[in-house]
């Protein structure tokens, strides 16, 4: 009898968060509908893929992009729809550009400019030295070796080609996987390390500039022709002094042979980028669909609108981007009337650093440490922010109730990460329950980074990501220039746009807000005595 009332009192006390968040079947039914029957999904992915294209924070498309979605909200139905500026830095865009050996004979190769790197002036034409550089320590090594040529600083390998298949969906063993509790580490050193080390590429310019080297060349990290361009340097008074490329890793490799046997190839590159200083605050885009009850909070949904530049920023991430659009369409479609009101935000510069969402968060949410510590921007703030304590909650803190993110391609939706937070566990597998024949099944414990809901979770918001099948994202696309709206899947994106949009009404008339995770307290180094070899 005794177990018999504990395995009861178990149960009612495991069932109990989930009845608080009863789920409104027929409400559900209405968003199946309209998100499968009726969508709109696809249509504004290609817009922000195949017409504005890719989307660099401060660029002309950008610019664009915050427009045209603004539009969309509005002729959607939604209200206080507007941006929200922080501070950035510096618009680029590419015009146009090339490179070409020219010697030992003429090969078109398949490079992109570096972000924030400026243009050639015209055309440039330059020996080539391969001269691997990647820490401080190294520039000693070529001094005097460097002036007139075009300085190849990656260390050449001997191909990277993939072990495994290029487009992958997750196996039930590979979600069951997923859901296993990680251990969080502290490691304040290594914090302090890596900011330092962010220094570095302006070290490197000035030490090439100073040896007069006229440019710099970089190996692409994927096999596959894959370039993707990637640079940080885009605050006032950061950008480069000289052009910089980053070369395809089979090219590359053909002239590092070749320079290794002798003569060293020449090549020509023609870079043709604009910078604008006209703004240098980049915006967020911000609609609602306005909550009956104005005490009651909000609820959130975000994905980031920028892009990298060598494709045209279709899964990373036109695609989330597009799916909160939908949802929001989706929402206002039906005419369901929330309870708390429920916001979108497309966010702007996470690809430098989640600075869009972090800059919402410092203006609404929540600041991190003291007053007299060391202003930190760009991907500085991004390493140090959640290193400095303590939090102090702003008014609002408390009225957001819970954040859901899209940035994993566009890959159908599996699941949810519950981010370490038990008590979300039950009622989220409430929500999920209707989207089982769907293939969205999984509520996982882990935690995983990257994007725009972890400044969320630093700051003691219930902020979440969804789990969504790999596809070929991680493999191929992501950053890269084949990241074309060829590879979205339009199936997996409604039913990703339609499980998104259930989540938000759920959320927003559940009895109960989402139980919030502790706010954050400074932790103790996770191994205080760990010793470290990294370079200082």
């Amino acid at each position: 009898m005794r177990h018999f009332l504990l395995l009861a009192t178990a149960a009612a006390l495991t069932a109990a968060p989930a009845l608080a968040q009863t789920v409104d079947r027929a409400q559900v039914a209405r968003l199946i509908d309209e998100g499968m029957a009726h969508s709109e999904v696809m249509p504004v992915a290609a817009h922000l893929a195949d017409v504005i294209g890719p989307r660099m924070t401060n660029s002309p498309a950008m610019r664009q992009a915050e427009s045209w979605t603004q539009a969309k909200f509005s002729e959607w139905g939604l209200r206080n729809v507007h941006k929200e500026g922080f501070d950035f830095g510096r618009g680029w865009s590419i015009v146009n550009a090339s490179v070409r050996m020219l010697t030992p004979r003429p090969v078109m190769l398949t490079a992109i400019p570096v972000a924030w790197t400026p243009g050639t002036n015209g055309t440039l034409r330059a020996p080539i030295i391969v001269a691997p550089i990647k820490r401080e320590r190294d520039f000693a090594k070529w001094h005097g070796q460097l002036s007139g040529k075009i300085v190849l600083v990656t260390l050449p390998d001997t191909g990277s080609e993939p072990k495994e298949a290029a487009f992958e969906r997750y196996s039930a063993d590979d979600l069951r996987k997923l859901d296993q509790y990680q251990q969080p580490t502290y490691d304040p050193a290594a914090v302090d390390r890596r900011i330092k080390r962010l220094d570095y590429a302006k070290k490197l310019d000035a030490f090439l500039k100073a040896e007069g080297a006229v440019a710099i060349a970089t190996m692409a990290y994927r096999d596959g022709k894959l370039v993707s361009g990637e640079g940080y340097t885009f605050g006032v008074g950061d950008t480069p002094s000289l052009p910089a490329v980053q070369i395809a890793a089979e090219d590359y490799r053909r002239l590092a042979r070749l320079a290794k046997v002798g003569p060293a190839p020449t090549l020509e590159i023609a870079s043709d980028v604009r910078f604008d200083d006209s703004d240098t605050q980049a915006y967020n885009i911000i609609a609602e669909i306005p909550g009956t009850d104005p005490k009651a909070g909000y609820v959130m949904a975000g994905a980031h609108l920028d892009s990298w530049v060598a494709g045209d920023g279709a899964a990373d991430n036109g695609a989330g981007s597009a799916m909160v659009m939908e949802a929001a369409r989706i929402i206002a479609r039906t005419g369901i009337r929330p309870k708390r009101t429920i916001r979108f935000a497309l966010w702007a510069g996470e690809e430098q650093g989640i600075l869009g969402s972090l800059a919402y968060i410092e203006r609404h949410l929540a600041t991190r440490g003291s007053p007299g510590d060391p202003k930190l921007t760009g991907m500085k703030l991004y390493t140090g922010w959640a290193n400095r304590w303590p939090i102090t909650a702003k008014p609002g803190w408390g009225d957001l109730a819970a954040y859901f993110n899209l940035d994993n391609g566009s890959g159908k939706v599996r699941g949810i990460y519950a981010e370490n937070n038990p008590a979300v566990v039950p009622i989220f597998r409430d929500w999920l329950a209707p989207f089982a024949a769907m293939g969205a099944t999984d509520v996982v414990i882990r935690k995983t980074g990257g994007t725009d809901h972890v400044f969320m979770q630093a700051v003691g918001v219930p902020g979440f990501q969804f789990i969504q099948d790999p596809l070929d994202y991680d493999s191929r696309v992501h950053h890269s220039s084949i990241d074309t709206f060829d590879h979205l899947k339009g199936d997996d994106m409604r039913q990703g746009a339609t499980i998104l949009a259930s989540f938000l009404v759920n959320a927003a008339n559940a009895d109960k807000a989402l139980p919030r995770p502790p706010l954050p307290t400074k932790p103790v180094a996770t191994d205080p005595f760990a010793y470290s070899d990294e370079e200082e």
